[in-house]
């Protein structure tokens, strides 16, 4: 006996070809609101980048690859290396600075001005560091003092209020640009790799200050400008030159 075969009408097969197949079901991932210990933990992490490893940059080539290296004396190299080293140690400052104000800010979009603006800062770190190891010396060791002590100044600065966090990124950069054009009088004359990366740095400088003033910054009292933040800068320079 041979076993017979049954088949499906083929008007049934026809009929489940048409039937609506089942939409899969989609998942909505909730957005995930960080607890204060968390964002703690995640600064720690921003800083051993920032101090120790490779932060996230832009895709901006490093103004000075494309400039020849000149022959400097050893007394030379040695000032240049110096000066780049607090430059570098400033942008260490710059971004526990920005990440502070990030963490207390009230508002949004200044929150994520900050963290525009730290982002550009590490281009400058980046840079800094590497004409550091073309000028043969080292970063400052105190980078974790500079960052941490910045940091605690921009969350208090945030916590205050947005438009005195912005007042303070408007000083500090005004400020920076000053010290940048006085490096730039002081470098070898020869050195323009060096001076290639100090002149974007003082560009951006000026325009992240003219960024938080249009945000609504507000202008510092003149004990804070004239007296407190100097001195400041004062003791990282003088620091820094050999440390």
């Amino acid at each position: 006996m041979h076993p017979t075969v049954l088949q499906a009408p083929s008007s049934k097969l026809q009929a489940q070809d048409h039937l609506p197949h089942p939409t899969p079901h989609r998942m909505v991932t909730p957005m995930r609101h960080y607890s204060l210990l968390d964002r703690l933990l995640m600064e720690v992490d921003q800083s051993l980048r920032t101090v120790y490893g490779r932060p996230p940059v832009t895709a901006r080539a490093n103004p000075s690859d494309a400039i020849e290296e000149a022959e400097l004396s050893d007394p030379e190299r040695e000032l240049a290396g110096r000066l780049m080293r607090i430059n570098h140690a400033g942008e260490v400052s710059a971004q526990g600075l920005y990440q502070g104000q990030a963490l207390t800010a009230k508002r949004e979009d200044i929150r994520d001005q900050m963290q525009r603006s730290a982002m550009e800062e590490n281009d400058h770190l980046a840079w800094c560091e590497q004409r550091i190891a073309e000028l043969g010396t080292h970063k400052s060791q105190l980078s974790p003092f500079w960052y941490w002590g910045s940091f605690s100044l921009g969350a208090i600065a945030g916590a205050i209020g947005d438009k005195w966090s912005l007042g303070f990124v408007t000083e500090t950069e005004h400020q920076v640009v000053r010290h940048l054009e006085d490096h730039l009088q002081r470098l070898p004359e020869h050195d323009d790799k060096s001076r290639a990366v100090l002149e974007q740095m003082k560009e951006d400088e000026a325009h992240h200050a003219h960024v938080a003033l249009e945000a609504g910054g507000a202008e510092l009292p003149t004990p804070i400008k004239k007296l407190l933040m100097p001195l400041l800068s004062k003791v990282m320079t003088k620091t820094t030159y050999w440390i």
